[in-house]
């Protein structure tokens, strides 16, 4: 009996050789990633980077917001996508640093779908799309920084004169930003 096993390891082992070697099979998260990659409908304000072609799973978002307060802006956004994905949402983080109310200084991004609101049946392009509408509306109902938001509430010229200030690159408060025009 035990000659009959090492037989079929033999044979399996010399199958796997004769391929080239053994195949990587695609895990869950990576098989969902590419098809949302290959469905994705970016808007002309967005692109994405791969740094790693072979890595589907940590790419950039950029995006170049065309209206609102964040006009000619250019703000990068990293995203990786765990092993859980779909079951659970990417972490992505805002890279440049940004005076706005859903996102802090640290990158973290406030949106519902990134955290109690996500779906296995949203897509990168959901989060795309919820990123982009963030720009044209902040929204300081449900702030990360908490003073750009109550700037945004009381003094809306206020806010945008700050938000302009921040992106050419300047002290907002006791904070200094690197330009971020592109």
């Amino acid at each position: 009996m035990i000659k009959l096993f090492s037989l079929k390891q033999q044979k399996k082992d010399g199958d796997q050789t004769a391929r080239g070697g053994q195949q990587k099979k695609a895990s869950a998260a990576q098989l969902r990633i590419q098809k949302d990659i290959n469905e994705l409908n970016l808007p002309k304000t967005c692109v994405t980077e791969f740094p790693d072609s072979d890595d589907l799973l940590n790419f950039k978002l950029i995006i170049s917001p065309d209206e609102g307060f964040y006009k000619d802006g250019r703000f990068v956004f990293n995203f990786r996508v765990g092993s859980n994905y779909p079951h659970e949402p990417p972490k992505v983080k805002c890279a440049t640093q940004v005076y706005h109310p859903n996102i802090d200084l640290e990158g973290n991004v406030c949106l519902n779908i990134l955290r109690e609101d996500w779906n296995p049946v949203l897509t990168i392009n959901s989060i795309v799309y919820g990123l982009q509408f963030l720009f044209l509306e902040p929204n300081p109902e449900d702030p990360l920084n908490k003073e750009a938001a109550d700037v945004l509430q009381s003094n809306r010229r206020q806010f945008e004169y700050n938000v302009k200030k921040a992106m050419r690159g300047g002290c907002v408060g006791e904070t200094f930003f690197e330009c971020c025009l592109k």
